[in-house]
């Protein structure tokens, strides 16, 4: 199979159809690029988004293709899937036609029916379809949508990227401490190779074959070192891509999110400040009330009252 990069992960992506022959056979790279499982999800859930509406069913086929086939060769997938899908149901139902709803149920009836996912972050992907204001129809910021997925409540905005927890953010981070770059033990074995291993001119000391079998050892040593160095180096590059991507959406969640609580403060200042006023007029009514210690004292009993014959009779 070929070699996997974004660039060819992208082109495979463009290809795709509908058949089910083009989604098997895209499923079957993917799963033996497994290692790359992390890198995968997001160009699959960046091209989703971009995807014409008729194209989104089609993505999440390919998904459910490479979630249950790849089962017996690892849990990768399945688990890292589980940090986008509810965004991804979200997205492909945000203005579906009857094939998109009924294709969605199907996947989500499928994967409820073998035990692909709990019960529960089955019921949290159907929520994500419904695509309801929560926060009374504010025109100026879209509606946050909440999935609690593996016991962790997952906050996420539909048109941007999830809420991304500190937690995530500091392990990522400090992941990044134990990268290739940040690994001296091996630098310093590269440092201090043999010249021979990278000076070709050196080859003319070359004394007998025992001396060329061993050059040729450490030479193969040496392939075998810095091969192994510089793919750690391009995996790196490619968590610090996905570090300042997170950076970025944290810092655009943080702010959408200080946004959202002004205007909830707001309301809740209008609110106060309605309170306050019935409050007053309130108190202004009780002021405006008799001083009821400046009436007669009844605690002996009120006067009898007058019988029909005073009321008629004339003095």
């Amino acid at each position: 199979m070929s070699g996997f990069t974004e660039a060819a992960l992208e082109k495979k992506l463009a290809e795709l159809n509908s058949s089910q022959q083009s989604i098997q056979t895209l499923s079957l790279w993917l799963i033996h690029h497994r290692k790359h499982h992390k890198t995968i999800i997001q160009v699959w859930f960046r091209e989703l988004k971009k995807a014409k509406p008729n194209r989104k069913l089609t993505m999440m086929y390919l998904a459910n293709d490479v979630i249950q086939n790849s089962k017996k060769k690892g849990p990768e997938f399945s688990k890292e899937f589980l940090s986008v899908l509810c965004k991804a149901f979200h997205n492909v139902t945000l203005d579906p036609d009857e094939k998109t709803i009924v294709g969605v149920q199907k996947i989500l009836k499928v994967w409820e029916d073998r035990n692909v996912y709990s019960g529960s972050d089955i019921e949290e992907f159907r929520k994500a379809t419904h695509h309801t204001d929560h926060i009374g129809n504010t025109a100026s910021h879209p509606p946050l949508v909440t999935c609690h997925l593996g016991g962790f409540a997952q906050t996420f905005f539909p048109f941007g990227g999830f809420v991304i927890q500190p937690e995530e953010l500091i392990k990522a981070l400090q992941d990044l401490e134990n990268a290739a770059s940040s690994d001296a033990a091996v630098r310093e074995e590269i440092a201090n190779l043999p010249p021979e291993v990278s000076d070709v001119t050196l080859l003319e000391k070359l004394d007998d074959r025992e001396a060329a079998d061993k050059l040729s050892k450490q030479v193969n040593e040496a392939c075998s070192l810095l091969d192994n160095y510089n793919s750690r180096l391009q995996q790196e590059l490619e968590d610090r891509k996905q570090v300042a991507k997170m950076l970025n959406d944290y810092t655009y969640a943080q702010r959408s999110i200080l946004a959202l609580s002004e205007q909830k403060l707001e309301e809740y200042r209008e609110k106060l400040q309605k309170v306050t006023r019935v409050q007053n007029e309130l108190k202004s009514h009780l002021q405006n009330l008799p001083d009821l210690t400046l009436l007669p004292n009844v605690t002996e009993g009120l006067a009898p009252l007058p019988s029909a014959g005073d009321l008629f009779s004339h003095r």
